[in-house]
């Protein structure tokens, strides 16, 4: 009996080490990774990305975060690196001319699409501070800026490549042999993409005016969701030229006609851009080609004038919208148009009336289909009402 007694003890005895030896372990386990942790936090070493980035002169961004949250990093890019992305920029990399210079299309060495803005100009430190400033404002529909670069007489900007390209490319541009047909729930649903980018920057503290949006700095990705390019252009170009960047025929027939001044331009002007833009997805041509001929009265006062015509809207939206769906939206350009800002709408409010229109034109096309109170003719659908 005391044998069995002397086993059961031993046994016991050595359960109890085992734990007394496994906590042990435990304790000193957590007690290391704390240790390493406190160590990697205070040196900033904790992430090798993280400081490879910051020695290529990234820089973490404070307030832009992207789609899942995480903060944003500016790349400095090397000439080198870009050469060797957009292949020396051949001509067959070229995109077009954009606000900023020279745009072609690039492949990273990690297997991103980029696009490649590029001008000549020498190294400037406003240049870089102005870019970081943009590179943290991220918004579903803004492009985003990853990087830039300033060698061998360019400063380069780097954004994510948008493979659909302008609208502008997709409404008029007969260079371009698109078969995308753009159907009025389509445009709706771009428009209201354009809207909320021009809102998100309205609402920063302080605001960011765009001060040059128009139709061709609207871009779609491969799934046609449209984000506002060139955010923050005309004052970059501002701060790192003499004197004022030139501007198209193009951007002044978008521009603000109560303040003609780029530097007193507020949110109020951007909501008349957004009118012409507008304007153009209805009538799906330049609204610089439709009022050239014409110098006397306001917009507004054009398309009050035009609107019942036959061929004021789009005849490719035949069969695609109703007519009051057509009419709110005409409204609403109008509303944008206005000669005073005050009495022009926010672009908060802009998108909540597109996602509106958008919402009804869904409703009606769903339960009695395409086609339902389809109106083709201006001069039917302005005259009834």
């Amino acid at each position: 009996m005391s044998r069995s007694l002397a086993v059961i003890a031993g046994v016991a005895a050595g359960g109890l080490a085992l734990v007394i030896i496994g906590l042990l372990f435990l304790w000193f386990y957590i007690f290391k990774s704390r240790a390493l942790s406190s160590k990697t936090s205070e040196t900033g070493s904790s992430d090798p990305s993280t400081l490879v980035e910051w020695n290529r002169g990234g820089q973490m961004s404070s307030t832009g975060c992207g789609p899942s949250g995480d903060q944003q990093s500016l790349r400095q890019f090397t000439l080198q690196e870009l050469e060797l992305a957009a292949k020396n920029f051949n001509d067959s990399n070229y995109v077009g001319k954009g606000t900023f210079g020279l745009v072609y299309k690039g492949l990273l060495l990690d297997g991103t699409l980029v696009a490649i803005k590029r001008r000549l100009g020498y190294p400037m430190q406003e240049f870089v501070e102005e870019v970081r400033y943009l590179s943290k404002i991220w918004h579903r529909n803004l492009v985003t800026l990853i990087g830039y670069c300033q060698e061998g007489g360019c400063q380069v900007l780097v954004y994510e490549y948008m493979p659909n390209g302008s609208i502008s490319s997709h409404l008029y541009d007969t260079r371009r042999d698109s078969t995308v047909r753009l159907e009025f729930k389509q445009r709706l649903s771009i428009a209201i993409g354009a809207a909320k980018g021009l809102s998100h920057l309205h609402r920063l503290v302080p605001p960011v005016i765009h001060k040059g949006f128009k139709t061709s700095n609207v871009l779609v990705d491969e799934n046609f969701v449209a984000k506002v390019a060139d955010t923050g252009m005309v004052k970059l170009l501002q701060k790192i030229e003499d004197g004022d960047p030139s501007q198209t025929s193009e951007s002044n027939v978008f521009s603000d006609p109560e303040i003609p001044n780029l530097e007193e331009l507020r949110e109020a002007s951007d909501v008349y851009s957004f009118g012409v833009f507008l304007l153009e997805l209805v009538t799906g041509r330049e609204v610089a080609q439709l009022i050239s001929h014409e110098s006397a009265g306001s917009l507004a006062q054009w398309v009050e004038e035009h609107m019942s015509l036959n061929d004021f809207i789009d005849h490719r939206l035949a069969g695609s919208f109703t007519s009051g769906g057509m009419k709110r939206l005409i409204r609403l350009i109008l509303q944008c148009l206005d000669l005073s800002g005050r009495r022009r709408p926010k672009m908060e409010f802009i998108a909540s009336e597109l996602d509106q229109i958008l919402e009804t034109e869904m409703t009606l096309t769903i339960v009695m289909g395409d086609g339902t109170a389809i109106v083709t003719l201006g001069s039917q659908l302005f005259t009834s009402s």
